[in-house]
């Protein structure tokens, strides 16, 4: 068999007239190319219909020598046989697996080259797949011994690697947990250099951070960078993790020193970050994004497109009742999730308890069949179906007629106990109540860029509803501890402090009264938060940016007459190419659109505008939208996501024994092009005494 694929190789190259392919030896031809159906007479097939089973003898004589000039020849081959397999798709493809005869002829380091790309391409096909390479805990040599990597390295000496087989009869310890650790560290800083390339040929960007993580008993944040590619799409890329141990300043100066000096970002290019935080972290957060603001102006700090303004808001408080408000949140989220008939059961609920309000019903169960304790009005829809809720729980936990398991029945009980808790009921009312202020505004800034636009003029009303809130909230608090202590009524359940609180006060003789406490601990801290917060993330830079999205063609058109706001665009001033060309450039891309040809395509979109063909002949223009394009705000088109949703899959599916920093920064960013040559001199450099 051998011998007939070295037959159909050289005749593949001589037909198709691959000159760039004759000197691969024909196991790398068999190895890395492929030829496509098209390349055979029909005669050469088994099945001439199927056209799937070649004939033994079966050669591609298609191309006819005489019809086609060298050019169009290469051309089609390139384009239809050039396929690499599995598993080597991002290698370079130069790198064949020698045969006795050509190691023979190599140089001690030439051998030491194809020994490590045997290695490295191990490593790669372990990230891209998401197999450790060593077992949990496997710190010594002898488990290093069974570990998947040494497994992999046996498979591939078994199929003829002579090269890493030679090396291997040679030192059997040549492959050790050292070299190994060694080499994925090379790679990450390979990887690094190739992405921070990427970022710097495409200009500008924003730095986002997802919530914290532990692996290996250490916690970690996990970060992201935001870009425009070279075809003016949105694209955001992992950049790995950040040790988030330590406190203030200390812990700020250490991850702004790691993407700075050790991943090479140049955070004057930044302009804007993002942050998912959870209350426990969020000074450390406000301390971090402060510093980079001090020391980066034009890195405005703004929401984060992956989580909606009120869940943002509730993410970052530290309150006891708000934290416990949003854990049970999740849990609901995980326990109805886990299966269909327990979400069927909570419709059911739904439609008993609104039996009188059929509509009502039906919108509860359509909500309640989408993520919704994700939504912008989550506690609003959780404040509505809180008493089905608790109904559809204890049912389940009674499981008379036997249909749930131990485990799920746990879990019922476990939601059951937290809703039936005064503080619960009355943090979810505060939260529904201030937050229903915010909702409409928050839906807009996360929806179409007209809403977006939009959303800019309004936030100064936003801003006096809730400073009236503020200035009244002895009034507002009243109000809330009524609407809870009804509900909390009819659930029967009794209206108290927290136990630990009321604890501490019976050991010091004093009593308090709930209302005053929920209102000291609660209902102003939450009011003041959120004002200071929206603030915060919308600052008048970021506003002015936001305001840019007026130059998108559907906005310009729904304006009607008002012109594009230039102040607004002076605030990338410095980063476009001719400032002095602005105003002119601006007002004659109004017209264009103001008086646009009837019958042509409005852009509705930013990616849509940029994806213009005229649009480079307004060179200002162009650079403006890129540079809103990169603001963590803006959702992301479909598919350039990527990133963060390989990210949320590792996480959720990869055991937390088994999960790795490195492993992960290697299966997040698999499609990188890799070079394997690169690779293996990078290696020598940094370890020159290995070889």
């Amino acid at each position: 068999m051998l011998h007939l694929f070295s037959n159909m190789s050289k005749t593949w190259i001589e037909k198709c007239q691959r000159q760039d392919l004759q000197d691969k030896p024909p196991d790398q031809l068999f190895r890395c190319y492929r030829i496509c159906g098209k390349h055979f007479e029909a005669t050469s097939f088994q099945n001439d219909v199927e056209r799937s089973v070649l004939k033994e003898d079966a050669i591609p004589t298609i191309f006819d020598a005489q019809s086609q000039t060298q050019n169009e020849k290469v051309k089609r081959c390139k384009e239809t046989d050039e396929t690499e397999v599995k598993g080597r798709k991002k290698i370079k493809k130069s790198q064949p697996e020698m045969s006795k005869e050509d190691i023979q002829s190599l140089s001690e380091e030439d051998e030491y080259k194809e020994y490590l790309k045997s290695l490295f391409e191990v490593i790669i096909l372990l990230g891209e797949q998401n197999i450790p390479p060593t077992k949990p805990g496997d710190d010594k040599q002898d488990g290093f011994k069974s570990s998947n990597f040494q497994a992999l390295l046996e498979y591939r000496m078994t199929c003829g690697d002579q090269a890493l087989k030679k090396r291997y009869d040679e030192n059997k310890e040549c492959c050790s947990l050292t070299c190994l650790n060694q080499m994925i560290e090379v790679f990450e800083k390979h990887i690094h250099s190739k992405l921070t390339e990427e970022v710097k040929q495409n200009g500008f960007f924003s730095l986002l951070t997802e919530n914290l993580v532990k692996i290996s008993g250490e916690w970690c944040l996990p970060v992201f960078i935001r870009f425009m590619d070279q075809s003016d799409c949105q694209k955001e890329r992992f950049l790995g993790f950040v040790s988030f141990e330590g406190d203030g300043d200390d812990l700020a100066e250490k991850i702004l020193s790691e993407i700075t000096d050790k991943w090479g970002l140049d955070m004057e290019k930044c302009r804007g970050q993002a942050h998912s935080c959870s209350g426990t972290h969020f000074s450390k957060f406000k301390t971090f994004s402060t510093k980079v603001v001090e020391r980066y102006p034009m890195a405005m700090l703004t929401l984060k497109s992956t989580c909606t303004l009120n869940a943002s808001l509730a993410n970052g408080m530290a309150l006891s009742g708000v934290q416990l408000v949003l854990s049970i949140l999740k849990k609901i989220d995980s326990f109805f999730s886990q299966s269909s008939l327990l979400q069927l059961e909570l419709e059911h609920a739904i439609s008993i308890f609104f039996a009188d309000r059929e509509g009502k019903a039906k919108e509860l169960r359509e909500i309640c069949q989408t993520s919704w304790t994700g939504r912008n009005d989550t506690f609003e829809v959780a404040a509505e179906i809180l008493e089905a809720l608790l109904l559809c729980v204890d049912s389940v936990h009674d499981n008379e007629d036997m249909r749930w398991s131990d485990e799920v029945t746990h879990g019922a009980l476990e939601i059951s106990r937290a809703l039936a808790n005064f503080e619960f009921i009355m943090a979810l009312v505060v939260l529904k109540n201030i937050m229903t202020l915010t909702q409409a505004f928050g839906k807009n800034v996360q929806g179409t860029v007209i809403d977006t636009h939009f959303a800019t003029t309004s936030l100064k009303a936003v801003l006096h509803s809730l400073q009236e809130v503020s200035d009244n909230i002895d009034v507002y608090h009243e109000f809330w501890t009524d609407e809870a202590v009804n509900l909390a009524t009819a659930m029967e359940i009794p209206v108290k402090v927290p136990r630990s609180v009321l604890r501490k006060h019976q050991s010091q003789s004093g009593i308090i009264r709930p209302e005053i406490y929920y209102k000291d601990h609660l209902s102003v801290p939450v009011v003041n938060h959120i004002i200071k917060e929206i603030n915060n993330l919308f600052s008048e830079n970021h506003l002015r940016a936001l305001r840019c999205l007026s130059l998108v063609p559907a906005v310009i058109e729904h304006q009607k007459s008002a012109e594009p706001e230039e102040e607004s665009v002076q605030l990338f001033k410095t980063d476009i190419p001719n400032a002095a060309s602005l105003s002119a450039e601006l007002h004659c891309w109004w017209v264009k659109w103001s008086k646009k040809v009837k019958g042509e395509i409005t852009p509705s979109s930013l990616h849509q505008t940029l994806q213009l063909a005229d649009v480079k002949f307004f060179p200002n223009m162009l650079a403006v939208l890129r540079l809103v394009g990169v603001l963590p705000t803006l959702a992301l088109e479909n598919g350039c996501n990527v990133a963060y949703k390989r990210f949320q899959m590792y996480m959720e599916n990869t055991p937390d024994r088994f999960k790795s920093k490195s492993l992960a920064f290697l299966n997040i960013n698999y499609d990188i092009g890799y070079d394997l040559d690169a690779l293996v001199e990078d290696y020598i450099k940094t370890y020159p005494d290995r070889l």
